[in-house]
């Protein structure tokens, strides 16, 4: 290995994050016998005033992950939020997974997804800050 290597650290880089999700792709391919990459999944309701709400995240082999859940302040209560995440359990299921799995931190939504049949797997005590925990779910679909 070359001994002249230069360690660059900075902030948001989509060019390496595009190598590094290359790099990924080509290695899990490739480890897990042919499963292809993970594809995005997105759920959005909009109206005149724009966004309302959405769900992004992802599918690959058997599992969708969320990553961002958000609704709009005036359409909090509605039920607008439990009908993002049947869309994308839905959207999951067509592509085949059986798991979905989200993290929330204590201070946002964890009562929304026990609600919606998520069970807490893990805590992640501390984050981000003390007194508050990341906690970490999967529901069976």
């Amino acid at each position: 290995m070359d001994h002249d290597l230069d360690i660059l650290v900075g902030a948001a880089d989509a060019d390496l994050d595009q190598q590094l999700s290359d790099g990924l792709d080509a290695f899990n391919v490739s480890a897990t016998v042919g499963i292809t990459p993970q594809l995005e999944l997105t759920v959005s309701v909009r109206d005149a005033a724009g966004l309302v709400g959405g769900a992004s995240g992802w599918t690959w082999g058997t599992c969708a992950g969320i990553g961002m859940v958000w609704v709009r302040d005036d359409a909090r209560g509605t039920g607008l939020g439990g009908r993002l995440m049947a869309a994308f359990e839905s959207a999951a299921r067509e592509r085949r997974c059986t798991q979905v799995l989200v993290s929330s931190f204590t201070f946002q939504a964890p009562g929304f997804y026990e609600r919606h049949g998520y069970v807490e797997f893990a805590r992640s005590e501390g984050l981000p800050v003390e007194g508050e925990a990341d906690v970490h779910f999967r529901k069976a679909l």
